[in-house]
């Protein structure tokens, strides 16, 4: 299966918010707290750019018409579907943001998906103990001492992105999924290979990548290949028409 790739951060963000449709800019207006109106901005515009990449194949920035025809709304279980023009589109969709980075990951409609970000950032003994497997805790505590944050937000990343495919979140014990990395060399624009293992015996193969302070995991049923990075096209202002 395929699954494509987009990053984008705060400064790629518009200041219109003609992209966003009415439903959209009313859920907006409800949201007092910045921060949390920044990171949902960015998420849509994430979102929105990476869906209209791959619904139309387009070669030019999306017009603001565009991104406001394509919406993500929460389904049943909370997770986030996509719709085009009021209507359920042939795409999943899986959306993380961290650290002023919003990701989202695209595959097709009969595949489960998951992705997530994580920062690579000191974690107590309390939280292995707590969230990880005895497996997992001792792969931690086996590691060198200065890779171990690294391993960490990894094993973390990794479980996220499949209870996110699972349409659970943190619902579920994340001792429940299980994460083995793979001993391979990298294999596309840094991407190494994994599979997360789920108590019900479902199995979601995925990869991982480490840049600078991020990690980046996706997991997907059927196993994916590398994930392909979308790249918006060039040469658009960001000012109210809402190019990127």
């Amino acid at each position: 299966m395929e699954v494509y790739w987009l990053e984008q951060s705060e400064a790629d963000l518009p200041a219109a918010d003609d992209w966003l449709s009415a439903s959209e800019v009313a859920r907006l207006s409800t949201m007092g707290c910045a921060k949390r109106r920044s990171d949902w901005r960015l998420g849509r515009w994430t979102a929105k750019n990476a869906l209209a990449s791959y619904l139309l194949d387009l070669r030019v920035p999306a017009e603001a018409q565009i991104l406001a025809s394509i919406e993500i709304r929460p389904a049943s279980s909370g997770a986030p579907a996509a719709f085009f023009q009021n209507q359920p589109a042939s795409a999943a969709v899986s959306l993380s943001h961290r650290a002023g980075i919003a990701a989202c990951a695209v595959a097709g409609s009969n595949g489960m998906l998951g992705c997530d970000l994580e920062t690579i950032e000191p974690r107590s003994d309390a939280f292995l103990a707590d969230y990880f497997t005895v497996p997992e805790q001792s792969f931690v505590a086996d590691a060198p001492e200065v890779d171990r944050p690294r391993l960490l937000a990894l094993l973390w990343s990794a479980k996220e992105s499949a209870l996110k495919a699972l349409h659970e979140g943190l619902r579920l014990d994340t001792r429940d999924v299980i994460v083995s990395l793979r001993d391979a060399a990298l294999d596309f624009d840094g991407w190494s290979p994994m599979v997360v293992n789920h108590a019900d015996r479902r199995v979601f193969c995925g990869w991982w990548q480490h840049t600078d302070n991020l990690v980046r995991t996706v997991v997907a049923v059927p196993p994916p290949n590398p994930p392909i990075r979308l790249r918006l096209p060039d040469g658009a202002p960001k000012a109210a028409s809402a190019r990127a």
